[in-house]
């Protein structure tokens, strides 16, 4: 099953976040709990306070409605301001990061001195 994709354009303004966030809910109406919506990023055009705003908000909608938004094609330049922000997303794509299944011991070279 392929999830429902909420394409962002650009240029953003601070004010431009009501109708991105209703359009998400209505994506995840009915999508039950766990649902994901993919948000197109490639048209926001140059990154600013404005998208990191909209994507912080769409974040906030989706995990009210119990869902989870996952990005597709941000910038460079749009992943390092979120990173610097403090904000984390799921990226299409991007494997998920998650701890080694238990009983899997990692390597250790001679002489570590974590050894």
């Amino acid at each position: 099953m392929t999830p429902p994709v909420l394409v962002l354009s650009g240029p953003l303004t601070t004010d431009e976040v009501s109708g991105p966030c209703e359009a998400l809910r209505t994506l995840l109406d009915g999508g039950g709990c766990g649902a994901v919506v993919v948000c197109d990023v490639a048209g926001l055009g140059p990154p600013g306070l404005a998208a990191v705003n909209l994507l912080a908000r769409l974040q906030l909608t989706a995990s009210r409605a119990g869902g989870r938004i996952r990005l597709r094609d941000p910038s460079p330049a749009l992943r390092a301001l979120l990173d610097l922000v403090g904000l984390r997303f799921e990226t299409e794509g991007q494997p998920e990061q998650r701890e080694p299944p238990l009983g899997v011991q990692e390597a250790v070279e001679p002489g570590d001195p974590a050894a």
